[in-house]
């Protein structure tokens, strides 16, 4: 099935799902490997079978493979190379070109500061971007949204639960500050005692100059992962799931902690 969806000048969204779970044999949430190799082999044999040539998408990933041959893709990365039809893989890159506005979309629907929300209340999540963008749209296309968005996230959800780290991932790499602060995430045992470390006035949280104390520290100890001239780009990012300029421990958990 995989291989004739591979056919058509427009895939679907749930084609698109179907093709990138039927190559992700191991369900890691990339294509790799072997699974790649094969990929690459029923692409170019699909696009030929229908009388199409590869696009120059396709070509120039197939080239970069021939260069390293021990690459990997995430589904992402597939969204680009396929012909896919819109989607909010995509509509959502476009609409949250920053994570500082992603974190902003997200603390509203974050009330109770769990860090996490519920799948099925990502459609009025959605909802609201689709509304902000003023594009056209109605509830059988949300509903696909919706679906894709979920579906193609699944891989990365807990119990039907999900948490910023897992939809930014769907933020172009150079806007993704928290692609950054993987590398410095900490257990959670580590994090309390920083956090309360420069939590100076103990009131169980942090404002400003409090964070930009913390970011400085984290900085000059990881200086081959987080850059110092970036701490404005990093503080405003963080803030910005604040309760008004009161950044609490759970909300600072979902950056530095990694026992989320």
């Amino acid at each position: 099935m995989a291989n004739a969806y591979l056919q058509g000048v427009e895939i679907s969204a749930s084609q698109f799902l179907d093709i990138f779970h039927h190559y992700d044999n191991d369900g890691n949430g990339y294509i790799e490997g072997k699974e790649l190799q094969n990929f690459i082999k029923e692409l170019q044999q699909a696009r030929k079978q229908a009388g199409l040539e590869l696009t120059d998408q396709m070509r120039a990933f197939v080239e970069e493979y021939e260069k390293n041959a021990d690459g990997k893709i995430d589904i992402i990365e597939l969204v680009q190379i396929l012909p896919t039809e819109e989607n909010f893989l995509l509509f959502f890159r476009q609409q949250l070109k920053s994570c500082t506005e992603f974190m902003e979309a997200w603390r509203n629907y974050d009330a109770d500061h769990s860090g996490y929300i519920e799948a099925d209340e990502l459609k009025n999540f959605l909802r609201d971007l689709l509304q902000r963008a003023k594009k056209p749209y109605d509830e059988k296309k949300l509903e696909e949204y919706t679906l894709t968005t979920v579906g193609g996230l699944k891989m990365l959800s807990i119990a039907n639960k999900l948490n910023p780290l897992f939809l930014n991932r769907l933020l172009p790499d150079q806007e993704n500050f928290l692609l950054k602060f993987q590398g410095v995430k900490m257990a959670r045992k580590e994090f309390n005692k920083i956090f309360e470390l420069y939590d100076k006035d103990r009131n169980g949280y942090m404002d400003e100059n409090e964070l930009d104390a913390l970011l400085k520290g984290l900085c000059e100890k990881n200086k081959k992962v987080l850059e110092v001239s970036k701490i404005p780009i990093y503080k405003k990012a963080i803030m910005a799931l604040s309760d008004g300029g009161k950044l609490y421990r759970t909300e600072l958990a979902l950056v530095l902690c990694e026992d989320m």
